[in-house]
């Protein structure tokens, strides 16, 4: 199961097979239920966590007490509260199962202790960091620039696999609109 890890870390950077099990040695492994928060606002984020199997989301309640999706994740993706993470002050964020999911999870001080003993993991740790900066900064000009039908369309294209599993109203939070929208959109009302 954790040799997914290992075939997403050997695809940034090289890895023997006993650096492979020295990494491994790091991780606890999690069977998480459908709808489980690992991470609620106002906790201090301790774990960065990588999917084996599942489909996970952040989001925030906004003013108004709505849910937000800001991010979603699946097989072979990395989600936390990075901010959180590093600082060790509260998370404004809640990370959720969207499926039942498995996850391995590294803590901080375990991280910290892991990049001591192989300095190379660094790189692949910069490159998550950067993708997921990068994605980030990509949905925010989507959102200032594109239609909320030409977001649909946009992810849908991008990312068949999550239109297909993830909840309708959560697809419609993330791309800032309503379930309503959403609806009319997909019955091709728009």
């Amino acid at each position: 199961m954790n040799s997914v890890l290992i075939t997403h870390i050997r695809k940034s950077i090289d890895l023997n097979d006993s650096e492979a099990e020295i990494v491994l040695s790091y991780f606890d492994h999690q069977t998480i239920k459908k709808k489980t928060l690992l991470l609620e606002e106002g906790q201090i984020c301790n774990k960065q966590y990588f999917i084996i199997k599942g489909c996970l989301r952040s989001y925030i309640i906004n003013n108004k007490g709505n849910e937000q999706t800001l991010q979603f994740g699946i097989e072979s993706w990395w989600i936390t509260d990075y901010m959180s993470f590093q600082s060790q002050n509260t998370s404004h964020f809640f990370i959720q199962a969207i499926e039942n999911s498995d996850v391995i999870s590294i803590n901080k001080t375990e991280l910290e202790e892991l990049l001591a003993r192989l300095p190379k993991l660094e790189r692949y740790f910069k490159l998550i960091l950067q993708k997921s900066f990068g994605a980030a900064q990509l949905r925010i000009k989507y959102l200032f620039t594109m239609t909320a039908e030409e977001r649909f369309h946009h992810f849908r294209d991008s990312f068949p696999e999550f239109v297909q599993r993830v909840p309708q109203y959560m697809l419609a939070s993330y791309l800032d609109f309503s379930p309503e929208f959403m609806s009319k959109i997909r019955a091709g009302k728009m």
